[in-house]
């Protein structure tokens, strides 16, 4: 499909740059009236994740994947969580590994490709309850987890899935890392930074002597950090196949069902390369919106208590485009 149009707005006024419009709904907004109920996952390899339902019995159901060191709690899943529960979803928000605040136990992290996690809870969620329809969203890394999950599973696709919504999403890892140490980005690497390092270092404790914890000092860019710790703790052999492997523009060419991707333009985070044009042009299934402005997931409205990526995400699941 070529670019969707977007009718995206724009933000309120005193939002006037994509840095105000990504850290002031982060900072301020606060979604009332979400009551999840917590039922923990075990995995195949005996680790776990932590999910947390709306669970009303309706056939259709919302799957929403949160963002890096975000969790089911973040305002932009509980908004959207919202929404959509009152628009005759039930919703399964799950945290990654690590997430939901309690560390995991295997050796081992959350991460932007990591597609098994997802391909689990969304199976358990088929097998434990029955849904007509299941459309998967994903925030920023998950919407990235999510692109590259329907593109990998192609296909083999279960079929009660009938559509995916990625927002604000890093779908170029490697392109977006440069983005991060660029000095205008510092609140976010240093913000996102603290909180990795933190893990890292609990899970160097757990596991005493896989992780050179030495190598913090060597540590000069975003790619460093990636090299010393993403990789060997998500068993990539580098940073480089780290990045390969876990961008979703390498495998989003396999993707079967209708598929949103809505990156601003002014997104401080993500780069040209993250919102493929030359795929939205070809691909029957891929839609592409890249409204002016939003920031990262951003996405304000004014006088209204949804984001545009909210209803957005909405629309094109009752309307399949």
């Amino acid at each position: 499909m070529p670019l969707v149009h977007s009718d995206y707005p724009g933000p309120p006024a005193y939002q006037y740059n994509g840095h105000l419009q990504t850290i002031i709904p982060s900072l301020t907004r606060q979604v009332s009236g979400v009551t999840y109920e917590r039922e923990r996952l075990t995995l195949s390899d005996d680790d776990f994740v932590d999910l947390d339902w709306i669970d009303t019995g309706k056939d259709r159901l919302a799957i929403l994947t949160h963002g890096l060191e975000g969790d089911s709690n973040r305002q932009y899943i509980r908004g959207t969580a919202k929404l959509f529960a009152q628009h005759n979803y039930d919703v399964l928000a799950w945290n990654c590994r690590s997430c939901s605040g309690e560390m995991n136990r295997a050796f081992r992290l959350y991460n932007h490709g990591e597609v098994g996690d997802l391909s689990e809870v969304i199976n358990h969620a088929l097998r434990t309850r029955s849904y007509k329809e299941v459309v998967l969203i994903g925030y920023s890394m998950g919407g990235n987890i999510t692109l590259k999950y329907l593109g990998v599973q192609g296909n083999m696709l279960p079929d009660s899935i009938k559509c995916g919504i990625a927002v604000s999403s890093p779908t170029d890892l490697g392109a977006s890392a440069v983005l991060l140490d660029r000095p205008l980005n510092r609140f976010y690497r240093n913000r996102f930074m603290k909180k990795l390092v933190a893990k890292i270092s609990q899970k160097a404790a757990m596991f005493p002597g896989r992780l050179d914890m030495s190598k913090l000092q060597e540590v000069k860019q975003w790619r460093d950090f990636d090299e010393f710790f993403s990789a060997p703790v998500n068993s990539y052999r580098n940073a480089d196949d780290f990045y390969t492997q876990a961008s979703a523009i390498n495998f989003m060419q396999g993707i079967t069902v209708p598929t949103l991707l809505l990156n601003a333009q002014n997104d401080p985070l993500l780069s040209p390369e993250c919102s493929p044009d030359w795929l939205a042009e070809k691909h029957k299934y891929f839609f592409l919106e890249t409204p002016r402005t939003g920031g990262h997931v951003g996405f304000q409205v004014n006088r209204d208590s949804h984001t545009y990526a909210e209803r957005r995400a909405l629309a094109f699941a009752q309307h399949l485009g």
